[in-house]
């Protein structure tokens, strides 16, 4: 009997994949696709939780199917990242031509990064103090203290890891390595291995114009061979984008979030503020921030539903460079820099959040002007070098609770609603890149003022002509 369920369950998906697929046959824009694809998600997962419950086996055996689409096409976005930086940075890089150096724009761009994550850190302590939100009031159910334990255990991993220590890990020692992902700082090490093979490639075409020449054509074909790939495969967003929020609504239990209803509330009040705060940041800047929401909603769609800003970098990079005017070697550094640098979401409100609920369990007054400084102090350095993967809102926090000297432990009673917050979290990484690469362009005069300013155009379309 089970089976036949999943059979149904999986014929459904089929047809709405179907049905996608008709509104791309009808030249349907891109962003309603995209968006069709999150609402039937909803519906669908909504429906299955009203037939079946989140743990049950039909749901379970489903879901492994309904991950051909979701985890496949994320893995297909995974495949093209690393390519996807190392020829992008290396071209911008050859393009430079000596209009801004690579230290400028690095600099804006880590700096916009670090600057809105001390924002993002003060707005998660404002709205934890202002829900009154403790780790008190958190029921601790079996799971909750088994990951509390697993958390204990991981700690291990960083909580004797200093400042420099941190640093010294972005040093591609193994760039090959590097490439597999092999370690949590990997893409960050790819871009700086990137850019040393650009500035390598630079000082060869002034020593040896022929051999330098030769180097430029060769990237210039691979640049174009990987840019295509990536197209190829945004194309199929609307797909991934229906399978992973149906599978999201399908096994999140709707029990498990009310009792922690407040913390959710307070952690999307959070986002939303912070989001806005990128929307100031450009009306002071001069960017009309209207036109930047209506640009990036299918991008932080992608990023809501996925939960990886590293697997959004290629949809990130075609935002900036297509709809926002973002010159591509800012768009990539942005991009790329943005998924292990200044998280506003997970490395910045996330764990600012959590120390306030954990600090007086601990016996600190989460009130003292000395302990909030120091919080957001630590959440901005320690904010350098998280993974942008599921996870990395959990390393970023077990660096700060243990450097603030907080139990870790209680970071596991918030595991049943991790995948709903996580959703927001990742959006808001994005958007902080995006942000950061829209402003340095601008700051740096590089930023093409009437692709900004034109009417929105779809990824799809933009790439057809």
């Amino acid at each position: 009997m089970n089976v036949l369920l999943v059979i149904v369950n999986i014929a459904v998906l089929v047809l709405l994949i179907v049905l996608l697929g008709w509104m791309q046959k009808k030249h349907i824009s891109f962003t309603k696709r995209v968006f069709t694809g999150l609402i039937l998600g909803i519906a669908y997962g909504v429906v299955l939780q009203w037939i079946y419950s989140p743990d049950s086996e039909v749901i379970s055996d489903s879901m492994e199917w309904f991950d051909l689409i979701g985890s496949g096409y994320v893995g297909l976005l995974q495949m093209v990242v690393i390519p996807l930086i190392m020829v992008s940075i290396i071209m911008a890089i050859l393009k430079l031509s000596g209009k801004q150096n690579l230290g400028k724009i690095s600099g804006s761009i880590i700096g916009v990064l670090l600057f809105t994550t001390a924002i993002a850190s003060a707005i998660g302590i404002t709205v934890a103090l202002g829900f009154n939100l403790t780790a008190l009031d958190i029921p601790a159910g079996e799971a909750e203290q088994q990951r509390g334990v697993i958390l204990q255990e991981r700690l291990g991993d960083v909580e004797d890891m200093s400042l420099p220590a941190q640093l010294l890990e972005f040093i591609p020692t193994n760039p090959f390595a590097d490439m597999t992902g092999s370690r949590r700082s990997s893409t960050l090490a790819v871009v700086i291995f990137s850019a040393f093979v650009g500035v390598a490639a630079l000082g060869l075409i002034r020593k040896n114009p022929k051999q330098g020449e030769m180097f430029q054509s060769m990237m210039g074909a691979i640049y174009g061979v990987v840019m295509r790939m990536v197209t190829i495969i945004l194309r199929l967003t609307p797909y991934g984008i229906l399978a992973l929020i149906a599978k999201m609504v399908a096994t999140t239990s709707g029990q498990e979030i009310l009792k922690l209803i407040n913390f959710v509330l307070a952690s999307y009040v959070a986002l939303i503020a912070m989001f806005v705060v990128h929307l100031i940041i450009l009306a002071i800047s001069g960017l009309n921030p209207i036109q930047y929401v209506k640009k990036i909603i299918p991008t932080l769609t992608f990023a809501f539903t996925s939960r990886s800003s590293a697997a959004t970098i290629p949809m990130n990079v075609e935002t900036q460079t297509k709809k926002l005017g973002v010159s591509e070697g800012i768009a990539n550094l942005s991009a790329s820099f943005g998924a292990t640098i200044g998280q506003n979401g997970c490395a910045g409100i996330y764990p600012s959040m959590l120390a306030i609920m954990i600090a007086p369990m601990a016996g600190v007054n989460p009130l003292d002007w000395q302990f909030i400084l120091t919080l957001i102090a630590v959440v901005t350095v320690s904010s350098l070098g998280v993974a942008g993967v599921g996870g990395g809102a959990t390393f970023a926090a077990l660096i700060v609770l243990s450097t603030m000297n907080l139990p870790v432990a209680l970071a596991g009673l918030l595991i049943s609603v991790e995948p709903l917050i996580d959703m927001g979290r990742t959006a808001l990484n994005v958007s902080g890149s995006m942000t950061s690469g829209v402003l340095s362009s601008k700051w740096l005069k590089e930023q093409n003022k009437d692709v900004y300013n034109q009417p929105d155009r779809d990824l799809d379309t933009a790439e057809a002509s």
